[in-house]
């Protein structure tokens, strides 16, 4: 099954208001062509789960500098002023989540559990409204699953069925926020046919992927 597609076939999928993450870290492995699209179709109102908002002109920074997100996960943001700036205004909702923890809550989406405990956060603001859970005498917060309608993540290597492999540090967020969200989409840096990627190198299954948009459509 192919599923490369182009930005006619895939706009139909979007709409305002959707919960939306986008993978890469400072922008390294975002799938800036999907960022692009999103611009292109005047979605507003997202939710987005993202490690970081990058630094202006670059990854998910984009959105913000449109005023296209309403509510951000993140685990940090002060590489780009203008998401402080929004946050200090009240126009935008940011929940801050330590960066191990954020990981934990898309993979605990992804694997369809109720949760992480964790101590981190314990006694500051991050455990403020949240379930504390005593193990063995131990507290610990308990931390609820993340999913999204969509994942936009960026591929290196992908073959015509799905198959991702990630070079270097691209690899960050994208492989987590595949097995998290109802539909995945999978910016291709270079597709190939299957067969191309050895069984052994594949970093995300197909299984996992809905589209692929290639980057120089």
């Amino acid at each position: 099954m192919n599923k490369a597609a182009n930005k006619a076939q895939l706009a139909p999928l979007f709409k305002d208001g959707m919960t939306i993450m986008i993978g890469g870290f400072m922008a390294t492995g975002a799938p800036e062509k999907l960022i692009d699209l999103l611009i292109e179709l005047d979605i507003k109102d997202i939710t987005l789960i993202s490690t970081d908002t990058g630094s202006p002109g670059k990854g998910s920074s984009r959105l913000i500098a449109e005023r296209r997100v309403k509510k951000l996960y993140a685990s940090h943001i002060g590489t780009n002023p203008e998401t402080g700036q929004q946050m200090n205004d009240g126009v935008l909702d940011v929940e801050l989540c330590p960066q191990g923890t954020l990981a934990e809550r898309i993979r605990s989406g992804g694997a369809g559990l109720g949760g992480v405990l964790t101590p981190t956060g314990l006694g500051t603001s991050v455990a403020e409204n949240k379930p504390v859970v005593e193990v063995n005498g131990v507290p610990y917060l308990l931390e609820t699953p993340l999913r999204a309608d969509i994942a936009l993540i960026r591929g290196s290597l992908v073959d015509t069925r799905g198959n991702i492999v990630y070079k270097g540090t691209t690899q960050n967020f994208n492989p987590l926020m595949a097995t998290a969200a109802d539909t995945v989409i999978v910016e291709a840096e270079l597709l190939v046919e299957l067969g191309e990627i050895a069984p052994e190198a594949v970093h995300t299954p197909s299984l996992f992927v809905n589209y692929i948009l290639m980057e120089n459509d």
